[in-house]
């Protein structure tokens, strides 16, 4: 029996005032390789939310993540992926030189908000941009 892993995710922005443009990373592994993404993982044992969120980040891109708002937590089933996991996002300003980890991150780039809602992402981050999109709007 699969049990739901618990995961984090972050949307990061280069500095408050432009929180409509975040970062993606494009995934350089299995499930949805070549689909871009939000930073995230999944959380160590005995790791808090934020440490992993933080931790995260810093593995993927090399960025220093400040998590500044939770923006919700997210359900991501895919039975075809053998894949079941609870993604708990947070958003906030990303600070430092990117450099990605060529093991897990196949590309990176900063997008607008309204360019990245109408790509194709992996996971259920449409959805989770979507949400955010909603929170800026009020």
């Amino acid at each position: 029996m699969l049990m739901p892993k618990a995961t984090v995710g972050a949307i990061i922005h280069p500095s408050e005032s432009e929180r409509s443009t975040i970062l993606l990373t494009r995934r350089n592994v299995n499930p949805f390789k070549d689909h871009w993404c939000l930073p995230g993982g999944h959380i160590d044992d005995y790791e808090s939310v934020e440490n992993a969120v933080v931790r995260e980040v810093k593995e993927e891109t090399n960025l220093d993540f400040a998590p500044e708002t939770f923006v919700g937590w997210f359900e991501e089933i895919f039975p075809e992926h053998n894949f079941h996991a609870v993604a708990l996002v947070f958003a906030g300003t990303g600070s430092g030189a990117l450099q990605s980890q060529p093991e897990e991150v196949a590309d990176m780039a900063w997008f607008a908000l309204d360019d990245a809602l109408s790509m194709p992402i992996a996971f259920t981050h449409n959805l989770v941009l979507q949400h955010y999109a909603r929170s800026l709007e009020k």
